[in-house]
């Protein structure tokens, strides 16, 4: 069976990896892998089964969180916690979490399977993390820490690292010995039966739009679609997350988002106790840059900083090195990438 897209999302991803797997025996290994498996489900435990899915690497694992991006960084800490509370030799991880787009896929073997930058960089920030060390990306980072002061002060920025890739990561630590607690303001709801929408209803076909049954429906709705929560926006690279209380927030926000150019990636689905959506960053217009040749150097300018920045991300996956930070010259951000591999 080939692999089939079941849909695209932004989501939280979290990998893992055991230090030294490879290096012990057949017999060590097993129990390093059953007692990591054990902690690991513990630490995942308060997550809705729905909103998460779990991929085994062989020597770690990944999980994609497809609901609050707190879950993600809850079971981080969590799952820490737990190993270093056991001996190095027995059992010592790193971890990385990013939030980017993945593709939800059936493999070969017609098991769910994640796909996309989202892992792909989720993993290259934990190479990044010494043994019990949890790390974040900056994408991450910057929706978490919007969600609460509390969450903020988790993270200490440890600046720019490289992959082998060549490919430019900013990272950031969660402190030793951090203790999440959720913002009061989102909390879990209730797991049960979600009422019907009355905009989902046929309600116009047993009356007219002056029956009391369609004012109690329709025309309630309507009312109530003005009075909700607005929907929270945030920056994760070239796209934009949406997330709401209620699918009519989101559809409001991602209806004023068009307006200003951007394109919905993601079409609104509901993940755990959220509504949420992708689109593309307007901010983000990376076809509005140029890259000008000169000799082995490439010279990218753009009206943004975030459509320069993006287009150097491009470069750099086919090996070029950012030489000239992205700065603002005459009105226009630009920046020098260096196409021969030469090293900063």
């Amino acid at each position: 069976m080939a692999e089939t897209t079941i849909r695209t999302l932004v989501c939280s991803v979290m990998f893992l990896d055991i230090v030294d797997y490879s290096k012990r025996s057949v017999g060590d290994q097993q129990h390093m892998k059953q007692t990591f498996n054990e902690l690991l489900a513990r630490a995942l435990e308060p997550v809705p089964p729905r909103d998460f899915i779990v991929l085994d690497t062989g020597d770690g694992a990944a999980i994609a969180f497809l609901g609050d991006p707190e879950d993600a960084l809850s079971a981080g800490i969590a799952v820490r916690k737990s190993i270093a509370s056991l001996p190095p030799e027995i059992l010592s991880a790193r971890m990385g979490i990013n939030l980017g787009p993945v593709r939800l896929v059936w493999d070969i073997n017609a098991q769910m399977n994640i796909l996309g930058d989202g892992i792909n960089v989720a993993q290259r920030v934990m190479s990044f993390a010494m043994p019990g060390q949890l790390l974040a990306s900056r994408s991450f980072y910057e929706v978490v820490s919007r969600l609460s002061r509390d969450y903020a002060s988790l993270f200490s920025d440890l600046g720019t690292r490289t992959d082998k890739h060549v490919r430019e990561h900013e990272v950031y630590a969660v402190a030793e010995g951090a203790r999440l607690e959720r913002s009061a303001d989102t909390p879990r709801r209730s797991r049960s039966p979600r009422a019907s929408d009355p905009d989902e209803t046929n309600l116009d076909l047993f009356s007219t739009e002056d029956s009391p049954i369609v004012e109690h429906g329709v025309k309630k709705a309507r009312r109530e679609k003005s009075s909700v929560a607005p929907a929270k926006i945030f920056e994760a690279g070239a796209n934009l997350i949406v997330s709401g209380s209620s699918k009519a927030a989101v559809e409001e926000a991602l209806e004023r988002l068009a307006k200003g150019g951007a394109e919905v990636i993601s079409h609104i689905i509901q993940v755990g106790d959220k509504w949420m959506a992708s689109c593309t960053n307007p901010k983000v217009n990376v076809a509005a840059c140029k890259v000008e040749v000169a000799g082995l150097m490439r010279i990218i300018t753009g009206p943004t900083r975030e459509a320069v920045d993006e287009k150097v991300r491009d470069l750099v996956q086919f090996g070029a090195v950012l030489v000239s930070d992205i700065e603002l010259n005459d009105g226009v951000w630009t920046a020098v990438c260096d196409t021969g591999g030469r090293s900063r």
